[in-house]
């Protein structure tokens, strides 16, 4: 199984729609809390939706459950607070909702995470794709950049 992860933030729509078509990607995961924002620009929800359908073909999907808590995003970003400390209270975030037994793994498979950071070394979409490696064992991640 194959998992790609990609962020928004510092690309074009060319390069971003480009990247996605060259990676074979047939669905994107928004794993983002926030899919409606003015700041998302051509990767707000409804617009990313109809760009990836017409532009590559590929499907759309939100899975809000696949994202922090509120509380757990402003304590990070909000109140610069420590990475070590996001990423063990969305671990455990994740194990409490039990996203590995949830969330199936043909929506998962060959699919794209969405998030906005650029780089995956401090993005959730990142600890998720490791997360769900650790739980199904026979996953590959390509994080798309």
């Amino acid at each position: 199984m194959k998992i790609f992860t990609i962020g928004f933030t510092k690309k074009s729509a060319e390069s971003f729609f480009t990247k996605l078509q060259l990676a074979g990607v047939g669905r994107l995961v928004d794993v983002r809390l926030n899919n409606v924002s003015q700041l998302a620009g051509f990767a707000k929800r409804d617009d990313l939706r109809y760009f990836l359908s017409a532009i590559c073909h590929i499907d759309y999907v939100h899975l809000a459950e696949l994202a922090p808590t509120q509380r757990i995003m402003d304590d990070y970003k909000k109140r610069k607070g420590d990475w070590d400390l996001y990423e063990r209270q969305f671990l455990d975030l994740m194990s409490a909702r039990q996203i590995e037994s949830k969330v199936p793994r043909l929506l998962i498979e060959a699919a794209c995470l969405l998030c906005s950071e650029d780089k995956p070394s401090h993005c959730h979409r990142r600890l998720v794709a490791e997360y769900l490696k650790d739980k199904w064992g026979d996953v590959e991640i390509e994080h798309i950049i």
